[in-house]
């Protein structure tokens, strides 16, 4: 009888990491192992909880995975693409295959460092190795902490020592040099469709992966006007890896420093995740967890649907519904006009935002949610209500914006404003000063 030997293999493990180009764990698993099999799991405990079966990002991720697999083809290799558990699928690979060791880029939010630790946990068992690399980010975890050793809190101190790391920094990208190659070979390997995971094909257009660096350069200028096309629609890029923050961060520096900014805040608000995985769901400053929310069903539906009566948030909520994209000026106002004009719970507008955002991040979401209800790090002060008819004045004057996404503004076929604005600013900034002085 011939007992079958298995296949040594190492594993990449692709997650929100979808390209080879500056990619750090499977630059390293590609230079120190000698047959990478590329590996990517559609998680079931992530897709099983997504409600719309067209959520355009599950599109964009199985696009991306099949340009891999046609990268990858090159190579003379494929991507080994599942439709499971984490847990489960690496308990089947280890029945089937000889793995030495497993590389993959670090995850920082809570579901994944969980997930991670269970495959660790398992692959440890067999004595198989788990290697995880920074990647999705410049600085990590205790990378940038204040002079006590602490995290920051704050973030304009906080940019200022990212900055100065930066640029002391050596930051290098890195390539695959195909005449070295160690990918495991293999002919193309079938992807499941959407339809096998119970999804549908989306409609919805994803920005292009394109780094327009005329836009950049003049980004501090045209970043706020929502009726411009003044900013880059890189962050479904960002989001799922397809292209290298590294690359971006690089570009960035030499074009524009508003616009370096920008990655920044999005590293302190994965800063803060890691460190206070709490925010998912209270708020980074417990006592504003004692605000009583008017958590009115019907206002909400009406805000979701962008039929509140403020052009301004309607268009953005409208946007939102139509494209899986709005304007960050925008963002910040019907943020600030569902937590305060409305009393809803942040974490109501957040999940909403969670299921409609192509670029849709855990840290940034709630950070930015928090920041605009007040109870986040470095928030907006509770008494600071924006003003729908003012902000429209200063960044949509011209009503562009507003005309694009409400046509029926200004004729009898539009709300009236479900509040009066004097009223709702009393209302929040009184609620929120006695559940703050109780």
């Amino acid at each position: 009888m011939k007992i079958a030997i298995m296949e040594k293999v190492s594993i990449f493990w692709f997650r929100r990491d979808l390209r080879l180009e500056d990619n750090r764990g499977l630059y390293h698993a590609y230079t120190q192992e000698k047959n990478v099999l590329p590996l990517f799991i559609f998680d079931r405990e992530i897709l099983d909880d997504l409600e719309d079966k067209t959520d355009a990002r599950v599109t964009f991720i199985h696009q991306q995975i099949q340009r891999l697999s046609q990268e990858l083809a090159a190579f003379g290799s494929s991507i080994l693409v599942k439709y499971g558990k984490p847990l489960e699928v690496y308990q089947e690979l280890m029945e089937k295959y000889d793995i030495l060791n497993v590389y993959t880029n670090r995850d920082y939010e809570p579901y994944g460092i969980s997930r991670d630790l269970e495959v660790k946990n398992l692959l440890d068992t067999k004595g198989i190795q788990f290697l995880d690399f920074k990647d999705q980010v410049i600085f990590e975890k205790e990378e940038i902490v204040n002079g006590s050793g602490d995290f920051y809190k704050v973030f304009t101190p906080y940019s200022r020592v990212w900055l100065d790391k930066f640029q002391k920094a050596t930051i290098q990208l890195v390539s695959l040099n195909p005449s070295n190659n160690t990918f495991f070979q293999t002919d193309a390997i079938s992807i499941p469709s959407l339809e096998d995971m119970g999804f549908q094909a989306s409609s919805i257009q994803i920005p292009p992966l394109e780094i327009n660096q005329a836009l950049i350069q003049k980004y501090d200028q045209v970043r706020n006007f929502p009726a411009i096309n003044g900013t880059t629609r890189l962050g479904i890029h960002l989001r799922f890896g397809t292209i290298s923050v590294r690359k971006l961060a690089l570009e960035a520096s030499k074009l524009n420093a508003t616009y370096l900014n920008e990655l920044i805040w999005r590293e302190f608000y994965m800063m803060i995740l890691y460190h206070n995985p709490q925010v998912v769901d209270k708020a980074f400053k417990p006592a504003y967890d004692e605000i009583p929310w008017r958590n009115s069903e019907e206002d909400f539906q009406k805000w979701c649907d962008g039929k509140t009566g403020f052009p301004i948030v309607d268009a953005g909520m409208r946007e939102l519904n139509a494209t899986g994209y709005m304007h960050n000026r925008v963002r910040m106002i019907v943020a600030s006009f569902l937590t305060k004009h409305l009393l809803i719970d942040w974490r109501w507008g957040e999940a909403y935002f969670a299921k409609k955002l192509l670029d849709f991040e855990l840290s940034s979401n709630n950070g930015g949610w928090q920041w605009a209800a007040g109870t986040g790090t470095d928030a907006q002060p509770y008494f600071r209500v924006f003003n729908p008819d003012s902000q429209t004045e200063k960044f949509d004057k011209e009503l562009k914006y507003i005309k694009k996404w409400v046509p029926e503004y200004g004729t009898s076929a539009y709300p009236k404003p479900m509040v009066d604005h004097k009223f709702a600013r009393e209302r929040a900034i009184s609620t929120y000063k006695e559940a703050l002085n109780s």
